[in-house]
């Protein structure tokens, strides 16, 4: 202090803390002229002592004025020092900067005023101070008081024009401090930090571009501010930023795609927007450099597929289109297991387009590098099983071309028929509403011949007799009327002159045991007249059920399609059908006079001839029973041949097969009458002794 009083008087510095800004005004201009001399004489040690006192016993101060008149104090020294106040800035600085944090909001406007006129002196020797003043400017920017503000904001300016013209700014040193700051949520803050953002990207020798990793989240989370004034700032700098991009060879794109793929999920609709198409350029540009972010771009796309918003999912669309484009190879760090992972997470989406193109993946992966999708499947079949019940029939569609493709292998096709089996015993509404189509596709895309055979196999052994019953009156209904088993129906037409049709025939037969219906409805197709009239003969009256009258019922009704056309065509010869003639006599019997399928039936054999029936059936009976089927080969040079390979299906033993299955279902049918009668009695005894509890004297 009293090295400061030599060259400075004490009203000097009494001026400098008076209430009146006029007085300390006046005071500071007369110590930058004391200063201004001392700096031509080079007595630097006076101007320190100076700087400590206005340091130490003003701008630390506990009146208000005192720190004012510090602050203006500072800064006319640093006019005074002109060109020599760079050796005196960590003396100047420090104070300043201290008086940011002032409660006093006078003494933080002067604070600013004093930094300004600092730094218009000093220039680029201010750039040292550079991160603790940003830090400074970040707070003032979001001040309570609007003069503290607008002063900062003219430093603000001052310091851009500063940084932008200097050679010494570390963009390095300042990244960490922009990471920081880029989270707070003061709309003043966020302003003045994309200012800053938009200024340094301006100035071509700072590469704000290679450091965009660590402050691009920051401006993705500005687009959904409340004020569209940030939000537009923050998107015209991220669209300056892609641009840049789109110029620049190198780039790392690899730490911003996992950044624009939280953003994709983001609940802001303009977000997601952006970020969706911050991804579909990165897709078009990235190349080698996202093969490993593939899966979370994939991820990040799919839901965006069935966003509400009809931008999205169109630019969700097409960047999910070029990214299965993409040849990638596990080699390149290409994840197989992870791109699964995700379109397995998806197959559960609410939105059907988003389970579509999850499929489409799998489908395409499949296409591609089959070898490795199978040594992950028991990670993903499950879910592609569980989507077999999916409520969108073209997802269920996809699925069993999914399935077919891994079915290629027998053990995946026995395991996904024996599933679906599995699924159908479980989901009866399943199979219901849905079996039809899945057993149609499956036949398409597997081989019909192939699929009913596997089926009958699963279904001959299958514990359940009732659902047994019901999956095999599904499978007949099928086989008997979809176009897609045109084949498969012509092939079994021929079971009696054909080593194959037979092979089919008996294959199917082991099954088809478990429904009455089935069995004669395959005999008929199979034009095995005999046996099927020999299968009616052998029905008990615990056979005739309503859901056997049910089941003929449908069988009435579809003779009279064009698939048993031929069926109709061969009651012109009843001579040579004899044995039609007695089968569907047989059918007739058993209906109920009173029900349409009786009147259906009884036109239908009203046009046959009676007397040629009459004498047909006089002879055949006297002859041999298969002499009949002789007359329906379509090889007529061998009568004989024929008539081996009829033989050739063991009737008889077919016909003991169906009758003990037959009879395993009445067993079957007579347990669960107990068991229904044995709950009932236990309940009604229950009853019994509750009442009797209650009234004591009824018994």
């Amino acid at each position: 202090m009293a090295d400061a009083l030599s060259v400075i008087s004490a009203s000097v510095f009494r001026n400098l803390a008076d209430k009146l800004y006029e007085k300390r005004k006046n005071a500071a201009l007369e110590i930058e002229g004391i200063v201004k001399q001392l700096a031509l004489a080079g007595e630097h040690d006076k101007i320190a002592a100076v700087i400590n006192v206005l340091t130490t016993e003003f701008t630390y101060s506990p009146q208000a004025n005192h720190r004012k008149g510090g602050l203006i104090g500072l800064a006319a020294a640093t006019v005074g020092l002109a060109t020599e106040a760079a050796q005196h800035l960590e003396q100047i600085v420090p104070p300043v900067l201290n008086s940011f944090l002032d409660q006093d909001s006078r003494v933080r406007y002067y604070a600013c005023e004093a930094l300004y006129n600092i730094a218009k002196v000093v220039r680029g020797d201010f750039i040292i101070f550079f991160n603790k003043i940003f830090d400074a400017l970040c707070k003032l920017s979001a001040d309570s008081d609007a003069n503290v503000q607008s002063a900062a904001h003219l430093l603000d300016r001052l310091v851009k024009d500063i940084v932008t013209e200097s050679d010494q700014f570390s963009i390095e040193e300042f990244i960490p401090l922009l990471r920081e700051r880029m989270n707070v949520l003061n709309p003043y803050v966020r302003q003045f930090l994309v200012g800053w953002i938009t200024v340094l990207d301006s100035v071509p020798d700072i590469d704000m571009l290679g450091f965009l990793p660590d402050f691009l989240d920051g401006l993705f989370n500005m687009l959904s501010d409340s004020s569209r004034e940030i939000r537009q700032q923050a998107d015209s700098a991220l669209s300056e930023f892609l641009q840049e991009i789109k110029n620049s060879a190198n780039v790392d794109y690899g730490r911003m795609a996992e950044i624009l793929v939280q953003r994709a999920g983001s609940p802001d609709e303009f977000t997601r927007l952006t970020a969706i198409t911050w991804i579909n350029e990165f897709v078009k540009l990235g190349g080698d450099q996202l093969v490993p972010y593939n899966a979370d771009i994939l991820g990040a796309i799919l839901p965006c597929i069935s966003d509400k918003e009809e931008k999205i999912r169109v630019v969700a669309r097409e960047t999910n289109e070029e990214l299965r484009a993409l040849r990638a190879d596990p080699a390149e760090g290409f994840d197989i297991g992870a791109i699964l992972s995700i379109a397995r997470r998806e197959l559960t989406n609410e939105w059907e387009a988003t389970r579509i193109e999850a499929l489409h993946w799998i489908a395409a992966l499949l296409a591609r590098h089959r070898a490795e999708v199978i040594s992950y499947l028991n990670e993903i079949f499950g879910s592609l099983l569980s989507a077999l019940s999916d409520p969108s029939d073209e997802v269920v569609l996809l699925v069993l071309e999914v399935h077919a493709c891994i079915a290629k292998d027998d053990q995946h096709f026995r395991y996904l028929l024996v599933y679906l089996v599995h699924n159908f015993r479980n989901e009866r509404l399943l199979l219901e509403k849905r079996g039809a189509l899945i057993v149609r596709r499956l036949c398409v895309l597997l081989d019909a011949e192939r699929v009913f055979r596997e089926f009958s196999t699963i279904l001959e052994g299958e514990d359940d007799l009732d659902f047994a019953s019901t999956m095999v009156q599904a499978l007949n209904l099928i086989l008997l009327t979809s176009s897609e088993l045109a084949e498969l129906r012509a092939l079994l037409k021929q079971s009696l002159v054909n080593s194959s049709g037979k092979d089919l025939f008996v294959s199917l037969y082991a099954s088809w045991c478990h429904s009455p219906m089935a069995t004669i409805s395959l005999c008929l197709l199979a034009q095995a007249y005999h046996h099927a009239s020999s299968v009616i003969q052998s029905l008990g009256e615990e056979d005739i059920n309503v859901k056997f009258l049910v089941q003929l019922d449908k069988l009435i009704r579809l003779l009279e399609t064009p698939i048993f056309a031929y069926l109709r065509l061969q009651l012109l010869e009843p001579g040579k059908h004899t044995w039609l003639l007695k089968s569907l006599y047989g059918l007739l019997m058993l209906l109920p006079q009173q029900s349409a399928a009786f009147r259906i039936l009884r036109t239908r054999l009203k046009t046959v001839t009676s007397s040629n029936f009459s004498n047909e059936l006089k002879r055949t009976s006297s002859g041999s029973p298969y002499s009949q089927i002789l007359q329906i080969t379509e090889d007529s040079n061998s009568n004989q041949d024929a008539a081996n390979i009829y033989n050739a299906i063991n009737f008889p033993s077919r016909l003991q097969q169906f009758e003990h299955m037959q009879h395993l279902h009445r067993m079957h049918a007579k347990l669960q009458l107990q068991s229904r009668n044995s709950t009932s009695s236990t309940w009604r005894c229950i009853n019994w002794k509750t009442h009797a509890v209650l009234h004591p004297f009824l018994t």
